[in-house]
C-alpha cells in the first residue's frame, strides 16, 4: 500500500466538506478562465475543437463517436487523462477543457456551489452486466450495515459516487447519522484496491469493471452489496458544459450530443465482440503508449436509456439525498435546473426510441 494512503483517510462526515471546498475553489476560478474560453476554436478540418480528458486504456463515448464519423461540426483534442469525475468537471467548469463528466451527485453539488454548468447526456451507469460492488474477504463477519460501524471502506475518491452509494446503503440499513460518521472512507487507487483488501488494510473495498472481474476470478472475496441491489438499472453520470459555452456555441453542443448519443446507441445495439474490436483499433491507433488489456473486460454500455437520454430520477435522487443530508436547501433545484435532453436525438423526436445509430429500427444484439 502506498505510504500516502492513510493520510488521505477521513471520516465519512468530513469527506463531503472536502469535496465542497474543492468545488468552491473550482468555482472561484471560473471567472478568471472560463470567460476567455467560450469562443469556439476552429481546427484545420474546419470543425470546432473540443478539448477533453480521456481515460488510460479505455475508449470514451466521444472518442467512439469521432471514430465512427458521427460528428459533423466537432473534432476532439485530447489534453490528458482524468483522475476521476470531480477532477473532470472541475476542469470543464474552469475552462481547462470544454466538457467533462462525473457522477450526478457531484454535478448537483458543483451547480449548488454557483458554477454555471448543465448536464447534456448520460455516459455511464449500472446494468446487469456492468456495475460496481462493495466486497469483503470470504468468511468476513461483516454482512450488514450495522457491522460497518467503526470499520473502513476503500474507495477511489472522496465526495463522489462511492460515498453517496455507501451512505445510502447504511441509511437504508437503519444507521443513525452518528453511526454513519463512524464508518471510515479511505482513498485507494482502483489498481490497488484488491490488494489492499486482501492484505487487511481495509475491511471493505469498492470494485468495479475490470478490477472487479479480475478480483472475482482470483476468488477469496465476497460481495457485501452492489449499486445494482440499491437502484437497479440506473445511469449515474453525465457530461456537462458551461452554460455560457452552450449559449455561445449551441450548434457545437448540439452536434456533440447527437454524435455521442449515436455512439452510445451503437454500443448498445452492436455485438460485444465487435465493440471490443473497435475499441482495440482506436486505442492502438491513437499513439498514447497504452495497452489494450482492459478491452476484453468491456461488457456493455452500462446505460439502459437509448443514446444516453437523461431521466429525471437520475438527477432527483441525488438532489433529494443532498437535501436529506442537510447539504442543499429544499426547493433550490429541480432536475430541470441541472440537465437538458434538448439536443439528444432519442429524446427530441429526431429518432424513435427503438432506432439504431442511424435512425432506423434495430434489434438489440447480445
Amino acid at each position: 500500500m502506498p505510504r500516502t494512503l492513510r493520510p488521505h483517510a477521513r471520516r465519512l462526515a468530513r469527506t463531503t466538506l472536502r469535496a465542497a471546498v474543492t468545488v468552491g475553489l473550482a468555482t472561484a476560478l471560473v471567472a478568471c478562465s472560463a470567460a476567455s474560453a467560450e469562443e469556439a476554436v476552429v481546427g484545420e478540418s474546419g470543425r470546432t475543437v473540443l478539448r477533453y480528458d480521456g481515460s488510460v486504456g479505455q475508449v470514451t463515448f466521444p472518442e467512439l463517436a469521432a471514430d465512427l464519423g458521427y460528428y459533423e461540426k466537432v473534432e476532439l483534442e485530447w489534453v490528458g487523462d482524468s483522475t476521476g469525475g470531480p477532477q473532470s468537471i472541475q476542469a470543464a467548469a474552469t475552462g481547462s477543457t470544454d466538457f467533462g463528466g462525473a457522477f450526478n451527485g457531484a454535478i448537483v453539488k458543483l451547480k449548488a456551489s454557483g458554477s454555471p454548468i448543465t448536464s447534456v447526456i448520460s455516459y455511464y451507469g449500472s446494468d446487469e452486466l456492468s456495475y460496481g460492488g462493495f466486497y469483503t474477504l470470504e468468511g468476513s463477519p461483516l454482512t450488514e450495515p450495522k457491522d460497518l460501524i467503526g470499520k473502513s471502506i476503500g474507495v477511489n475518491t472522496l465526495g463522489a459516487q462511492s460515498e453517496f452509494v455507501i451512505r445510502e446503503w447504511l441509511t437504508r440499513g437503519g444507521l443513525t447519522a452518528d453511526e454513519i460518521d463512524q464508518v471510515e472512507l479511505i482513498v485507494v487507487p482502483p489498481v490497488n484496491a484488491e490488494q489492499v483488501l486482501r492484505e487487511g488494510q481495509v475491511d471493505v473495498v469498492a470494485l468495479s469493471r475490470v478490477f472487479q472481474d479480475k478480483a472475482l476470478e482470483r476468488g477469496g472475496i465476497t460481495p457485501l452489496f452492489s449499486e445494482l441491489s440499491l437502484f437497479g438499472d440506473f445511469s449515474y453520470g453525465t457530461y456537462i458544459f458551461r452554460d455560457e459555452y452552450i449559449a455561445q456555441n449551441p450548434e457545437v453542443v448540439e452536434d456533440f450530443v447527437q454524435g455521442t448519443a449515436r455512439a452510445i446507441r451503437w454500443s448498445q445495439v452492436t455485438p460485444v465482440e465487435e465493440v471490443r474490436a473497435r475499441f482495440t483499433s482506436i486505442i492502438e491507433g491513437r499513439g498514447r503508449g497504452e495497452t489494450t488489456d482492459l478491452v476484453p473486460y468491456w461488457k456493455s454500455a452500462s446505460i439502459t436509456a437509448p443514446g444516453g437520454v437523461i431521466v429525471d430520477e437520475e438527477i432527483s435522487t441525488w438532489i433529494d439525498w443532498l437535501v436529506r443530508e442537510g447539504e442543499l436547501e429544499e426547493g433550490r433545484f429541480s432536475p430541470e435546473d441541472i440537465y437538458t435532453n434538448d439536443d439528444n436525438p432519442y429524446a427530441n423526436g429526431t429518432y424513435p426510441q427503438d432506432a439504431g445509430p442511424d435512425g432506423e429500427p434495430v434489434e438489440v444484439s447480445p
